[in-house]
């Protein structure tokens, strides 16, 4: 019989769930989140630079973000995949071709279009997907007491890519230029990608298809009913959901540098709001994580949805200094958990068959939504000349996204269609 070459990685172990392999594991996780997720934020940073050097306006600027945002979606499903198939150290490896490839491409581009499709399709397709989506379905398998918080511990590699690398970028944008800079930090990045892969070699526990006894996912003539709904149905209201929080967390984290170059407070500052608008982002994910094994993951999200809505209102009335870097630390503590918690909820309320598939699906989401919302924040910039609008517009599509997550809640309450009795998440479809 023939192996395929996930079955030549170490084979797997059930007593290794919850175990001291498992948190070193995820702190390798951690590390190679931070570097390979950089992708995200470190056009945010030379932002104001290409836009003067290739004369063009904030939307077209915005593209190259836009289109690692959609690349890294779909990426994700690809590279969840290829994990399940390969094993997750050859999807590092080749994230980490991507990162060197993308960046070096980057640094080269003679024109906006060939920057956009490096950032794209590598840096985003392969480098930010590998380091992201494969590396939270895996962390899942190998924890049960302390998902939520381990979940979170995984997903803030994003964030502390976005704290360590933006003041540290700008400084080499300032000194060596933008195109070296990014030539540098791609060499760095995947040869850091490919050292830290080999401690991913162990293949996830057996034993992690059991569900703590509480997942509360309603079962019906139909079979399971997340929600009270057809599971398709259910996923697609998260999906929009998951657009719509998205939309309104990347108008601070994509524009945050150039609102702040316009108001004349300098690329500098603006890199350094959004270091410390992630940093407080890390801060979040490891408190939803922990609020979530409390209160579960549906609570968690509705919970960050409102606090993020209150942080862009603060937005409009303050745009002194100190205010923005005190609304920066706040829009970091209240939304870094949004998006950790639907790979929760994927867990609580749907079947384990096909958990990866329905979180890289929702990740997706949330994904075109940071996409369509970069490019939306800079089009109504150019179409009104002041950022005041695209916050506005944010604050709308953050309401969308409380009005489902709060609709779904509804109906898990006793008497409620969804509201029935709990039955494992292992349960067939």
């Amino acid at each position: 019989m023939s192996v395929t070459p996930a079955q030549a990685e170490l084979p797997a172990d059930p007593a290794l769930i919850d175990s001291r392999q498992a948190a070193w594991r995820l702190l390798i996780a951690l590390c190679i989140g931070t570097l390979g997720c950089a992708g995200m934020y470190s056009l945010s940073v030379v932002m104001p630079a290409i836009q003067a050097e290739f004369g063009i306006d904030r939307a077209t600027a915005s593209l190259p973000y836009t289109l690692t945002m959609l690349a890294f979606g779909l990426g994700g499903v690809l590279c969840g995949r290829w994990a399940d198939r390969w094993g997750i150290r050859r999807v590092i490896w080749l994230g980490a071709v991507g990162v060197a490839a993308g960046y070096a491409l980057a640094g080269l581009a003679p024109n906006i279009w060939v920057l956009a499709l490096a950032h794209g399709l590598l840096i985003g397709g392969l480098g930010v997907a590998s380091a992201f989506v494969p590396l939270i379905a895996d962390t899942s398998l190998w924890w049960n007491r302390r998902r939520g918080i381990a979940v979170g511990v995984c997903a803030s590699g994003n964030y502390l890519a976005g704290a360590v690398w933006p003041p540290l970028i700008q400084w080499g944008v300032e000194q060596i230029g933008w195109r070296d800079t990014y030539l540098l930090f791609g060499l760095f990045s995947a040869a850091g990608m490919v050292v830290l892969a080999n401690g991913l070699r162990q293949r996830p526990p057996l034993a992690q298809a059991s569900a703590p006894a509480r997942t509360p996912v309603a079962s019906g003539a139909g079979g399971v009913q997340p929600f009270g709904l057809a599971p398709g149905r259910a996923q697609a209201a998260l999906f929009v959901a998951s657009i719509g929080c998205c939309v309104a967390m990347s108008m601070p984290q994509v524009h945050i540098v150039s609102y702040c170059t316009d108001l004349g407070y300098g690329a500098s500052r603006g890199a350094l709001m959004l270091s410390l608008m992630l940093g407080f982002g890390i801060v979040s994910r490891l408190a939803s994580g922990w609020v979530s094994d409390r209160i579960g993951g549906m609570r968690t999200l509705l919970l960050g949805s409102a606090l993020q809505t209150l942080a862009l209102v603060l937005f409009l009335p303050f745009d002194d200094l100190t205010s923005l870097y005190l609304i920066s630390a706040l829009f970091g503590l209240f939304q870094g958990g949004i998006v950790p918690s639907y790979a929760i909820i994927v867990r609580e309320y749907f079947p384990a068959e096909g958990a990866g598939e329905r979180v890289g699906t929702l990740i997706l989401g949330t994904l075109i939504g940071m996409a369509l919302g970069g490019w939306m924040s800079g089009k109504v910039f150019d179409l009104t000349g002041s950022y005041q609008a695209a916050f506005i517009n944010g604050i709308a599509w953050n309401l969308l996204n409380f009005l489902i997550v709060w609709w779904l809640l509804r109906r898990t309450r006793p008497g409620k269609p969804g509201g029935g009795p709990a039955v494992p998440a292992s349960a067939p479809a």
